[in-house]
């Protein structure tokens, strides 16, 4: 249980197997394992890019290679696809000089990624990746002439030279053609990233919220439905669930501690995708982790890539300061919390800030702490398994 200090972990139904500081550059962001390969990106103030970790023992991780991030920059995020990598480069934090596009990796040898491919994105970069193989990746960036990021789709059909193939923005994004944008006070719209079932793109746009695009043309993607919601902002995820028309939805708390509006995991039915609504709110977790310090509110979900556990109705989501939540979401309209993971709080952190979550096939899961506390791997206890397995697909 969770000590006065909050310094103490908690957990139901998860517990620590195998944990890893990343040699020391313990601020990992996304999470990824293929094989007995793990691939982290790092967040950037380390200075370090991108770990890989061999994870062939289930108790004992192994850091086989890293690499810096380039000038400037930061390269936070991995995806793993048809044995190639893909990791994002993006100005960090103002840096002059960067690197701005993504980076592709051959994975002829897993651990020892050998990069042949480069996207040029102009701009500030590439900030988040959707690939899960096929002909095409999808980025958000801020090209140049745009204020902030928009969503790109990228052909991958020679990995060596991706091209553009598409893009969308909320309108008034495109200074350099002379457009406008009108955004509330102390609003933000920009694309974090889009989940894809078929032709449909679910895109997370910040304040904007969700936006439901047409991808039938990958050349001239199209808006089909849009949904906002207060209290909230900073929509991150939209993730479908298989077979339901229902999205789990996360808005990306930003500010720490009491600052700034509540944050949700929301449950929007989208079965007419014209006109997508909120159905559900999962629970959080106890009002106290506000002051626990850093970070309290939701961030990332398990997104059900092929090949990786995949379920319509049990969710991973991570809470920063809160650790790893689970949800069945059986009753869309009333989801319940079915476990949690908490790990003692690295030092010299004021809490831990969980980041990413990944869960394999063999019910695996993997997550990150964004500061110091690098990448962590879990079990589920029996009953929990037995709960996995039942609601896989």
């Amino acid at each position: 249980m969770t000590d006065q200090t909050g310094r103490s972990g908690s957990s139901k139904g998860l517990r620590t197997v195998a944990h890893d500081d990343l040699g020391g550059f313990g601020d990992g962001m996304q999470v990824m394992r293929e094989g007995d390969a793990v691939y982290v990106g790092h967040f950037g103030p380390s200075g370090m890019g991108t770990s890989v970790l061999d994870a062939s023992d289930p108790t004992s991780l192994t850091l086989v290679k890293q690499w810096e991030a380039p000038h400037g920059s930061h390269t936070h995020k991995v995806q793993v696809a048809d044995g190639l990598l893909l990791v994002n480069h993006e100005q960090f934090r103002g840096g002059e000089p960067y690197s701005a596009g993504m980076a592709v990796y051959d994975l002829a040898d897993p651990l020892d990624p050998q990069q042949i491919g480069w996207f040029d994105s102009t701009g500030k970069g590439v900030h988040r990746i959707v690939w899960e193989g096929g002909q095409y990746a999808y980025v958000s960036a801020i090209p140049e002439g745009f204020d902030d990021r928009i969503w790109v789709i990228v052909d991958m059909s020679d990995p060596r030279t991706p091209v553009e193939a598409g893009r969308w923005w909320w309108p008034g994004q495109w200074t350099g053609g002379g457009e406008t944008l009108e955004v509330p006070d102390g609003k933000r719209y920009a694309a974090h990233h889009a989940l894809v079932d078929g032709d449909t793109a679910y895109l997370g746009y910040g304040d904007a919220g969700l936006v439901v695009l047409d991808i039938s043309d990958r050349s001239k993607p199209t808006q089909v439905g849009h949904l906002n919601w207060e209290p909230g902002g900073d929509t991150h995820t939209c993730l479908p669930l298989p077979g339901r028309d229902l999205l789990v939805v996360t808005d990306e708390v930003v500010t720490e501690g009491r600052a700034g509006e509540p944050h949700h995991v929301r449950i929007v039915n989208v079965s007419d995708p014209e006109a997508p609504r909120v159905v559900g709110i999962c629970p959080p977790p106890p009002d106290e982790f506000y002051d626990r310090g850093l970070r309290f509110g939701p961030h990332n979900l398990h997104e059900n890539r092929p090949g990786t556990y995949r379920s319509a109705d049990l969710v991973f989501c991570t809470w920063f300061n809160a650790g790893l939540r689970v949800y069945d979401l059986r009753d869309a309209e009333h989801p319940v919390e079915v476990a949690h993971w908490l790990p003692d709080t690295p030092d010299g952190q004021a809490a831990a800030q969980i980041n990413d979550v990944f869960v394999g096939a063999d019910l695996d899961i993997w997550v990150t702490d964004r500061v110091s506390g690098g990448v962590y791997r879990l079990e589920a206890d029996d009953d929990l398994q037995a709960l996995m397995r039942e609601r896989a697909l």
